[in-house]
């Protein structure tokens, strides 16, 4: 699988499963993504697994679902906590496959 995607079960990422890698020049992580069923708006949609040394599935981070301010249209974020990794999904370039999302970093707001 190309590294800073996720392949997600179906195209209804909301809901999916998934698997993919993260890359960076810091960290080189594969995960694994279940949805969370919740009513609390505020709750991500996903939890993010990563290995632990050992090799056990720990939770290190969260995909939620946000609405874009100005066009009203929803996207998906992910964070990874324990290397302050935030990045949006979207369609991997080259792709027609939905359930491809590539992991798109962007890093953190500077301070006022």
């Amino acid at each position: 699988m190309t590294t800073n995607c996720i392949k997600f079960t179906s195209e209804d990422i909301e809901t999916a499963k998934g698997v993919g890698s993260i890359s960076t020049l810091n960290f080189d992580l594969d995960i694994t993504v279940e949805p969370i069923a919740s009513s609390n708006p505020m709750a991500p949609t996903h939890r993010v697994l990563g290995r632990s040394p050992r090799g056990k599935l720990v939770e290190c981070g969260g995909i939620w679902k946000k609405q874009n301010k100005d066009t009203g249209s929803d996207y998906f974020t992910l964070t990874v906590r324990d290397h302050a990794f935030n990045a949006n999904l979207g369609k991997a370039a080259s792709q027609d496959d939905m359930s491809l999302q590539a992991i798109i970093p962007w890093g953190p707001k500077e301070a006022a």
